[in-house]
């Protein structure tokens, strides 16, 4: 064969095995990790309005537990169902969250292996079976109505040097993504509340009291009693006697009262939440057992102690608040934190209307008898716990208001004689008595009536 007819042979081969390349793989593969690359993760789900379950699972490396939080639409309401089914006004925070779930796509892949995945943080909190106690994500799931999966990430760490990319992965699947998202779904309860739990504005605050004292749990009395009590007269606080006092301080307690949000819940027993909404509390083994467990003791009197003291509030509108502060409030199964003064607290509230205060004030609407009532409604079923940076602005010395302390008998009387009949307005099961801290009358009129126990 000559060299020509060689090179035509060898020309006619090529193209053959190029025609048989193009039939058997008309297309250029993609890599198997490519694969998915810039497709939707969920692609069924495009209503956010669709959502009744929304479960976030972080994880506390300090003590090398899963936090779960799980918000539920139930019964025509959204609760915390993690949280005693403590319910809650979502407003718009269910359309952002889904929303921000919804349509996150892969954009870019990064790894296939599952020794990665700490490295991006997207070890599922959930895992019993993985040895790691770092790198662990965000897990969050939402549901529709009959609780089927809608959608279900782990949300890794973010990406380092791009702004708003962070790691994602699928529950059941070992490849890592970088994902363009802003989604970050808390599992904090104060981030599920409102503030404002008392419904009070600063600009109605009037009178505000602070009792400290210490309880004498044997006999049911009051130890180192200490009562401050302030005015605001022409738009300025003053004690009880014009005495003027630091007006920072004032100002920190009113704005606190006015904002003062929650931080967790614990439920009082039935028997006690249905004798609050009536004005009574009647007192069981279980409800007594309920309140000391929480820093709350009922005297012998009738009166409910707090080891942390009491605030009382008048506003414009006639209602008189009492704040009582509990024991540090601590989650089931935590050990009692070391002291310092900025630990979280129970708080027990109660409020009672007063109309004589209300017209005192210029206020003849009536208004705050129904608010009084709704508020009482709402207060019953709970133990509130607040954080203990509201707690020292709610709970200020004398000297931090810019008073001496104060002189006077430092014991409550032990043994008070016989309360009189009570009047219609007070509770027959809990009636108050002398033993109470002395009430100091406003500038003008009698102090008003303390609340019922």
């Amino acid at each position: 064969m000559t060299e020509t007819g060689k090179t035509l042979a060898l020309v006619a081969a090529a193209g053959v095995l190029t025609l048989a390349a193009i039939l058997v793989e008309p297309e250029r593969r993609t890599p198997a990790i490519l694969s998915d690359q810039g497709e939707t993760f969920y692609p069924k789900f495009t209503d956010p309005q669709a959502v009744r379950t929304i479960e976030v699972i972080d994880y506390d490396e300090a003590t090398a537990a899963a936090r779960p939080f799980q918000v539920e639409f139930r019964n025509g309401h959204w609760v915390l169902a993690s949280h005693h089914n403590y319910p809650i006004d979502i407003g718009d925070r269910l359309v952002k969250t889904a929303g921000a779930l919804m349509d996150l796509k892969k954009d870019q892949v990064v790894s296939d292996s599952a020794a990665d995945h700490a490295k991006y943080g997207v070890v599922d909190p959930l895992d019993t079976k993985s040895a790691s106690l770092t790198g662990r994500g965000k897990r969050v799931t939402l549901r529709d109505v009959r609780r089927e999966v809608l959608a279900d990430f782990i949300l890794g760490r973010r990406v380092d040097g791009k702004k708003g990319m962070r790691y994602v992965r699928l529950p059941n699947d070992k490849r890592v993504y970088a994902v363009r998202t802003e989604a970050d779904p808390s599992a904090r309860f104060a981030d599920w509340v409102n503030a404002d739990l008392l419904r009070i504005s600063s600009s109605l605050v009037r009178r505000i009291q602070i009792l400290s004292y210490s309880i004498d749990e044997q006999f049911g009395r009051l130890l180192n009693l200490e009562s401050t009590t302030l005015v605001q007269e022409g738009g300025k606080w003053q004690a009880q006697g014009g005495s003027q006092v630091n007006q920072a301080t004032i100002q920190a307690i009113v704005s606190t009262l006015d904002g003062l949000k929650i931080v967790d819940v614990r439920p009082k027993p039935p028997s006690m939440a249905e004798g609050l909404r009536a004005g009574k509390l009647e007192m069981t083994l279980e409800g007594a057992m309920s309140l000391r467990q929480r820093g709350f003791f009922l005297s012998p009197t009738g009166r409910l102690l707090a080891n942390e003291g009491e605030l009382i509030v008048d506003t414009a509108s006639g209602l008189v608040y009492v704040l009582r502060f509990g024991e540090v409030a601590t989650s089931p199964g935590d050990l009692k934190p070391v002291a310092t003064g900025n630990e979280n607290r129970f708080l027990f509230v109660t409020v009672n209307y007063d109309a004589q205060r209300a017209a005192k004030y210029g206020d003849t609407t009536g208004a705050g008898e129904r608010m009084a009532r709704e508020l009482n409604n709402r207060f019953a079923d709970w133990y509130y716990v607040i954080s203990g940076q509201d707690f020292q602005r709610l709970r200020p010395s004398r000297k931090q208001v810019g008073l001496p302390p104060q002189a006077g008998p430092q014991i409550a009387p032990q043994s008070p004689s016989p309360a009189p009949p009570p009047t219609p307005t007070q509770s027959p099961a809990v009636q108050p008595s002398p033993g109470n801290p002395p009430q100091p009358p406003p500038p003008t009129t009698s102090a008003p009536p303390r609340p019922p126990f």
